[in-house]
């Protein structure tokens, strides 16, 4: 009688896949005027992500900006992009999934947008602008947070370190699951490591 060995669950595989630009427009309403005229512009910036299942495997996430420079009741320029990337995931449980899309994808992409929006504001004609560095994990646990109490909200990105980035991730791993301290641990260096293999 042979004795028949489990079978052995598939490590989770992650990979990029593809990097572009989505989306890419600059609007100057009031030139050439405006650029005859010295102006302090006050800056908006609004950030969003996204990510959608494209087949079996494979997501698209996008991060978008838009950013906003006003002097008084007029708009000097406005300018958008949407970066996004087609990722390969498999075999991660949803627990690590959905972090992974929500965090970990948008890390990987906000660097190129945020040289999409500075490159497309200097040819524009104006000073770069260069957005400051946002905690995807914050949004990300802002964005759970609205979804169980029903609201919508916008979500206002944060700046974070990395360690707090670090203690945030643990702290969703944390919550999704009853998880000890050591799993949250190997579950956040695992999926770390996924993404530095890759």
């Amino acid at each position: 009688m042979s004795v028949v060995p489990p079978p052995q669950q598939e490590q989770p595989a992650f990979q990029i896949e593809k990097i572009y630009v989505k989306d890419l427009s600059l609007e100057i309403p009031n030139a050439p005027q405006i650029f005859m005229q010295q102006v302090q512009p006050q800056l908006e910036v609004q950030l969003a992500s996204d990510s959608n299942s494209i087949s079996e495997g494979f997501y698209e996430v996008t991060v978008s900006a838009t950013v906003t420079a006003r002097a008084g009741e007029r708009t000097l320029f406005l300018a958008e992009a949407v970066q996004a990337g087609i990722f390969a995931a498999r075999n991660f449980p949803k627990e690590e999934l959905d972090p992974l899309l929500g965090i970990a994808c948008p890390n990987i992409l906000y660097p190129y947008l945020r040289e999409a929006i500075s490159d497309l504001i200097t040819r524009g004609g104006f000073p770069p602008v260069l957005l400051s560095p946002v905690s995807f994990e914050a949004i990300y646990m802002q964005r759970l947070q609205q979804q169980q109490s029903g609201t919508g909200a916008s979500i206002e990105a944060a700046s974070s370190s990395s360690s707090v980035r670090r203690t945030v991730l643990s702290r969703l791993f944390a919550s999704q699951s009853s998880l000890s301290a050591s799993s949250v641990k190997t579950r956040f260096c695992r999926c770390a490591s996924l993404i530095a293999s890759g």
